[in-house]
């Protein structure tokens, strides 16, 4: 099983950020058996990476590893949103 890198990109912690990282945080655990890197960046702190990242909107989930990279926008709520745009799930025929 590859690694996952998962980089989640917040503004301050606001309860939108807050909820992003509790359901990414659950998600994780859940699915991803600790085979799995999170780093969150807050993006009042750390304008470059959100700036080389192109990252238009908060927050947003960017799946770095394993290939291809893929982005999810929002609160994380919608989970097989989350698990499909992480590539967990195969999509629906």
């Amino acid at each position: 099983m590859s690694k996952y890198l998962l980089k989640l990109y917040i503004t301050g912690r606001t309860p939108r950020s807050e909820l992003a990282i509790r359901n990414l945080r659950r998600l994780c655990a859940e699915e991803l058996q600790g085979q799995y890197e999170l780093v969150i960046i807050d993006v009042l702190e750390r304008p470059e990476l959100a700036e080389a990242a192109k990252i238009l909107a908060t927050p947003t989930l960017s799946k770095e590893l394993p290939p291809p990279l893929r982005r999810i926008i929002g609160d994380l709520s919608d989970r097989e949103r989350v698990l499909l745009g992480l590539e967990l799930l195969p999509f629906a025929e």
